[in-house]
């Protein structure tokens, strides 16, 4: 299986939510949704955030519209208005989340449409 970013088979939307962040995932293809949805877990995305999120992940599905959303709980540094961070809105989150690498079969990368 080729490894390649999560961005040859999702796109993402990412903002604030108080405290934290979330992360909007939409997969390009239905057995890229089926794909993500075995392999993209809380517990992945929390390893993979780790250096932005100290807090918990929660996963949400809307399979009508092929879409994860993960909510960060500890993302922000305190929110908008009490955040020193340069990303006090979460508004790159969706992008660091892209560049996460996966192993995905030939498969689903043959039925999904390259960005």
């Amino acid at each position: 299986m080729p490894i390649v970013p999560l961005a040859r088979i999702a796109s993402a939307r990412s903002g604030d939510k108080g405290r934290g962040s979330n992360v909007g995932v939409l997969a390009r293809s239905e057995g890229a949704y089926a794909f993500l949805k075995e392999v993209l877990t809380e517990e992945a995305v929390r390893d993979h955030m780790h250096a932005i999120n100290r807090g918990a992940v929660t996963r949400y599905t809307a399979d009508n519209m092929l879409v994860l959303n993960f909510l960060l709980a500890d993302s922000l540094g305190g929110g908008g208005s009490e955040s020193l961070l340069t990303d006090a809105q979460g508004k790159t989150h969706g992008l660091a989340l892209l560049r996460m690498e996966l192993s995905v079969p030939d498969e689903v990368l043959d039925a999904t449409p390259a960005p």
